[in-house]
């Protein structure tokens, strides 16, 4: 079902808007490729990972939808790594994206209705947007390593998030925050971003009020 809707999303969207989600499940797997093996932490359980910054970037952007589906693609590499590869099996190839898109879509919704680049200091309010588009993941995560790993593989439990991967997610989203800010108050980042749409609800506000 799940595929079927991505599916259907991206048949109704233009060339531009399918590469840009394209580009930022791309862009989500490299950033994952190099923060994990530069800071693998505890091999297949608990490492540095950055994809969210192409969630984070679709979700601003694109809206909602868009941010769900680039979410997912970025999370491809993560749910093979924490899944099959890591300590997740079969049951993390499938939820580790599916938190990330959690992600890309909260962002979305908590940029749109913020009205985030119609205000003054757009980028700065970027820097609460990105910490609170997180707590979806954070909760869902939660219920992934308390309840589904032990139900279903026996592994996992609540411990391993509250004492691994709470705090290093805490810090990935902060660092992450900052560079959304900077992002989003760079006039060049923007003109590049505005390329791949026919219409966005942010970008063009945002160039108004620098004109």
């Amino acid at each position: 079902m799940l595929c079927t809707f991505v599916f259907q999303e991206m048949k109704n969207m233009d060339t531009k808007t399918v590469s840009f989600i394209l580009m930022m499940g791309a862009l989500g797997n490299l950033l994952f490729a190099i923060s994990y093996y530069a800071g693998n932490i505890i091999p297949g359980i608990i490492a540095i990972d950055l994809s969210l910054v192409a969630a984070y970037i679709a979700g601003f952007y694109g809206g909602p939808i868009m941010g769900f589906i680039s979410g997912l693609f970025a999370g491809i590499f993560p749910g093979i790594m924490f899944g099959p590869i890591g300590m997740g099996s079969w049951l993390g190839l499938f939820s580790l994206p599916l938190g990330k898109g959690l992600t890309g879509l909260t962002t979305g919704i908590v940029a749109r209705g913020l009205g985030l680049g119609r205000r003054p200091y757009s980028s700065l309010l970027a820097v609460p947007v990105t910490l609170l588009a997180y707590i979806p993941e954070a909760l869902y995560t939660y219920v992934y390593c308390a309840y589904l790993l032990p139900f279903f593989l026996g592994t996992g439990g609540a411990f391993i998030f509250t004492l691994y991967i709470l705090p290093k997610a805490l810090g990935e989203i902060v660092v992450m925050s900052l560079l959304m800010a900077a992002l989003i108050g760079n006039r060049g980042f923007n003109d590049f971003i505005s390329r791949f749409f026919a219409k966005s609800y942010m970008i063009p506000k945002l160039r108004t009020k620098e004109s």
